[in-house]
C-alpha cells in the first residue's frame, strides 16, 4: 500500500463538502509530479487530505476508489484524476506548523515542495501523522 495526501482550498472544496458527498473524482489537477502521483495510486490507498490556504491543515482521512483515469475536465489534453471516498476525519487536526516542528516530519514533500497538490507519503510519515492526530484507522 502506499500513502498520499491531497491538498484543497476549503473555500472550493472542503473536507465537509467532501464527506457530504461520499466520495469525488479528483480531478482539475495541471501539474506534471501531480499527475505522475495521481496516476501512481492504487485503489485502497490511504490519504490525507489537507485544508491549505488559511487553514494549512490536515483533516482528514480518505481512500482511493478508482485509479487513474483521463480527466474529464482536461479536453483533449492528457491529465489524470482519481476517484476518491472519504474515510474518517482526523480526531484532531495537524497544522503545518505541528509538522514543521517534528522531525520525523520535516523531510515531507509537503513541507520542501509547498505548491505540490498530490504528493506522497512515507509509511513512517503516514504513521507518525496518525499519532499527533489521536486517529486510529
Amino acid at each position: 500500500m502506499n500513502y498520499w495526501l491531497v491538498k484543497q482550498e476549503p473555500e472550493d472544496y472542503s473536507w465537509s463538502d467532501f464527506w457530504r458527498d461520499g466520495e469525488t473524482a479528483w480531478t482539475g489537477v495541471r501539474s506534471f509530479p501531480a499527475r505522475k502521483n495521481l496516476r501512481g495510486m492504487k485503489a485502497g490507498d490511504l490519504l490525507f487530505f489537507y485544508h491549505s490556504g488559511e487553514a494549512k491543515s490536515v483533516i482528514g482521512l480518505a481512500r482511493v476508489a478508482r485509479e487513474a483515469y483521463p480527466d474529464p475536465t482536461a479536453g483533449e489534453e492528457d491529465w489524470a484524476a482519481v476517484d476518491l471516498v472519504p474515510v474518517k476525519p482526523l480526531v484532531k487536526p495537524v497544522t503545518l506548523s505541528q509538522i514543521k516542528a517534528d522531525k520525523s516530519l520535516k523531510a515531507m514533500v509537503l513541507v520542501k515542495q509547498s505548491r505540490l497538490s498530490v504528493m506522497p507519503v512515507t509509511r513512517e510519515q503516514f504513521t507518525r501523522l496518525l499519532e499527533l492526530s489521536e486517529t486510529e484507522i
